[in-house]
């Protein structure tokens, strides 16, 4: 249990061998040895890792038009809908092609979450400030 949430997914020997065969040959090599990390390099591994945050970053720029002309409900209810798409495309993910799509999907769903979140939280009352946030 010492790696268990090391590296998530990418550190699972199934998904690795399912998705980035190179990567699990490279990676069980380097088992013999030290640590794992920085043995191999994948540009498409690390696409696949970084698709989620640059889809959030991205979303979280247009949050705030999409807010006003939408609502924030609105724009919050997309983004989740975003997220749930992203979720079951990447658990029917049959090539890394749709896991990437997935993972942009779920990093759209984070940034207009997470953008959103803080500003619905001003407008709330005091004694409720803090609550969603605990949540996440």
């Amino acid at each position: 249990m010492r790696y268990a949430y090391a590296g998530g997914v990418t550190s699972m020997d199934a998904f690795l061998q399912e998705f980035f065969p190179s990567v699990y040959r490279k990676e069980r090599t380097a088992r013999g040895g030290g640590g794992q990390y920085c043995k191999f390099d994948s540009q498409l591994l690390t696409a696949f890792t970084s698709s989620l945050y640059l889809a959030a970053l991205v979303a979280s720029f247009f949050v705030a038009s999409v807010a006003r002309s939408l609502g924030r409900r609105w724009s919050m209810f997309g983004g989740g809908v975003s997220f749930l798409a992203g979720a079951a495309l990447n658990a029917a993910a049959r090539d890394v092609a749709m896991l990437i799509v997935g993972r942009i999907l779920l990093g759209v769903g984070v940034g207009v979450g997470f953008a959103g979140l803080v500003s619905s939280e001003s407008e709330l009352p005091h004694m409720k400030k803090g609550t969603a946030e605990e949540v996440t």
